[in-house]
């Protein structure tokens, strides 16, 4: 069973997921109307209040941490990344930046289950190695 993290998480990555994809309005976002009810309700307010920390701080500091995540891209081009790694790679580094009370060793752990779960058969070591460059190069 899923902690309460990282169903935070989780719906985290499905907002930044569908505000990439489609420019779904934060406010839209943040009021998690697109998530089922019973799930809202078991999470709570207080539930919901990580993965609103995630999606505001990861989209109002979207272009710090686009430009972090493509200077740590080898060989590859930002824009033909897949979305659903995009979305896990933004509120990774928005973590790794931001949530300095959330060890990096975790922010990596569950960005790479999440990566085995929602991304492809490669996903996981793609994000993998990019956060692992990332981390050290902020020397965290």
């Amino acid at each position: 069973m899923a902690s309460g993290r990282r169903k935070g998480r989780i719906i985290a990555l499905q907002a930044l997921y569908s505000w990439a994809c489609n420019g779904e309005p934060l406010e839209d976002l943040l009021d998690f109307e697109w998530v089922d009810q019973e799930k809202k309700e078991r999470l709570g307010e207080d539930g919901l209040a990580f993965p609103r920390i995630i999606i505001t701080g990861t989209i109002g500091n979207i272009e710090q941490i686009d430009k972090i995540i493509k200077e740590h891209l080898i060989n590859w081009d930002f824009d033909r990344l897949k979305k659903v790694d995009v979305a896990l790679l933004r509120m990774s580094v928005y973590s790794l930046l931001y949530q300095k009370e959330i060890p990096p060793s975790i922010v990596i752990d569950e960005a790479i289950d999440m990566a085995k779960e929602f991304g492809t058969e490669d996903s996981f070591k793609f994000i993998n190695g990019v956060l692992d460059n990332i981390r050290k190069s902020l020397a965290l």
